[in-house]
């Protein structure tokens, strides 16, 4: 899922390729989560929570084309949010590109709020940071 979008709109980077091809090493043990969405018996969505020592970085998310207009990254979105409660933390930061504007306007929606970007982030498309926090 997340390969397919990637194409649609940008590239995929080497730290992509890494993320997707070793979920296991690059999320799951450093400490971060994935969190999947299914549909009768289809995985339709997913999104990781990846550590990034300092932070949790929401990232790769993505829906299927056919399921997208559902609400299934909100349900996806508002999930981790409570997850995230439960575990103490103060915020989520993500890094998007203002072109993926339905993904924009829902973490707005939710509630993440716009920050400065960074000029090393480790993603080069990324051209927004938002941070969701605990009011």
């Amino acid at each position: 899922m997340n390969a397919e979008w990637l194409r649609s709109y940008f590239y995929i980077v080497p730290y992509d390729q890494q993320v997707l091809s070793h979920p296991k090493k690059y999320i799951l043990d450093k400490g971060g989560f994935i969190f999947l969405a299914k549909y009768q018996n289809e995985i339709v969505g997913v999104v990781s929570l990846i550590n990034q020592k300092d932070f949790f970085e929401l990232s790769k998310m993505a829906v299927k084309p056919n399921f997208r207009g559902q609400k299934i990254g909100e349900m996806l979105v508002k999930y981790f949010i409570e997850f995230r409660k439960n575990q103490g933390w103060e915020s989520i930061t993500l890094y998007s590109n203002r072109k993926l504007i339905p993904a924009i306007t829902l973490y707005e929606k939710i509630g993440f709020k716009e920050v400065p970007l960074e000029t090393n982030a480790h993603y080069n498309r990324a051209d927004i940071k938002m941070i969701f926090e605990i009011v």
